[in-house]
């Protein structure tokens, strides 16, 4: 019994990590999403400051040049992050079956585990 108890720990500590791992990656990439905005209306405040829109201008913010390719990194991470949240998910689905699969195969051990009869003895009672 000892070792389906820890069997069944372990694979709840695995599935627990996986799940906190999604959430990381859902922050996270909510996270990103957010500075992008942020960086994105800077960006449009900017250009509304100086007048100038087209960023091959030669007179176009360079505050707007950085905060755009900023921005532009932080969607490339989000989407990056994006493909590894769907793998985590899988993963975490993944552990949660085998968890099941654990869980159930333990409740179900005492009923398919017959009980042992005594033995008795080939000699007669005193």
């Amino acid at each position: 019994m000892k070792s389906r108890d820890a069997a069944l720990r372990l694979k709840r500590f695995e599935a627990d990590e996986k799940a906190r791992k999604v959430v990381d990656l859902q922050h996270m990439i909510a996270e990103f999403e957010r500075m992008a905005g942020d960086l994105d209306r800077q960006i449009r405040a900017e250009e509304e400051r100086t007048g100038v829109k087209d960023t091959a201008h030669y007179a176009y913010s360079t505050f707007a040049k950085s905060a755009s390719l900023r921005r532009d990194n932080l969607n490339s991470s989000a989407n990056e992050l994006r493909i590894k949240l769907e793998s985590a998910q899988r993963e975490r689905d993944e552990a949660m079956e085998q968890l099941t699969r654990v869980s159930s195969g333990e409740s179900q051990v005492g009923l398919r585990e017959p009980q042992r009869p005594e033995r008795h003895s080939g000699m007669a009672a005193r």
